[in-house]
């Protein structure tokens, strides 16, 4: 059986992803912060951990490590955004950002690759405000492109090993998170998407079954925002 971690697993693009990964014969351990999660899914497991602390990030690990001795995917998803003024940003607001949707995952990318075999597929969430800015999230968006940032430097890392490392780099798109925004601002996205609506969470799983799917894919920024411009 193949294995997949998926960071932030249990809600929106997360959980799509493990379904998605579990039609195809994975066995998923998902990572969950937040209220318990109460699905029930076959060959999923939804492990509840704070990866804005360290130690549970190891714990984590540690676990995965103990249930088998392969990964075939890693999809990095879990990410916080906390929306205040540049200005507002504490240090720890900072830090929290970072943690989770950079450090955690560049520990699990490290402390897993002894066990991720050839032809595996790490995958990340990018984000389009990684690539264009907007307004309140900036330490949103500089997360974001580290994380595109430590998806193209992997590639390195996993030369010749015929495992590929893409990521996804979303618009806005139609999650849980998204469907609390008032009415007028969403207008207002609409407006700047030549689609005029937010991406469905499946049509963003459809580019990552694509990065799995098709080994040529690498080191790969796929940007899916519906012709967005932020201007």
């Amino acid at each position: 059986m193949k294995y997949a971690v998926v960071t932030g697993g249990t809600s929106g693009m997360g959980l799509g992803v493990a379904k998605m990964l579990l039609s195809k014969g994975y066995y998923v351990f998902a990572t969950y912060v937040g209220p318990d999660f109460t699905g029930n899914l076959t060959n999923y497991e939804a492990i509840k951990i704070d990866q804005t602390k360290r130690e549970e990030v190891y714990r984590f690990i540690d676990y995965v490590k103990s249930r088998t001795d392969h990964l075939d995917c890693l999809h990095c998803n879990a990410g916080i955004s906390i929306r205040k003024t540049f200005t507002e940003y504490t240090d720890r607001d900072w830090d929290m950002m970072i943690e989770v949707a950079v450090n955690s995952h560049y520990i699990m990318c490290r402390e897993f690759f002894p066990i991720i075999p050839p032809g595996s597929r790490i995958l990340f969430t990018g984000s389009q405000m990684g690539i264009n800015p907007h307004a309140t999230v900036l330490a949103y968006g500089v997360t974001k492109s580290a994380v595109h940032a430590l998806c193209q430097n992997l590639v390195k890392e996993f030369e010749g090993t015929g495992t590929t490392v893409n990521a996804i780099v979303p618009g806005f798109v139609e999650t849980p998170w998204q469907k609390e925004k008032p009415e007028n601002i969403k207008q207002n996205i609409y407006k700047k998407t030549a689609i005029h609506r937010f991406a469905t969470i499946d049509e963003i799983v459809d580019a990552f079954r694509f990065c799995i799917d098709n080994p040529f894919v690498n080191g790969s920024l796929i940007e899916v925002n519906g012709g967005y411009c932020y201007k």
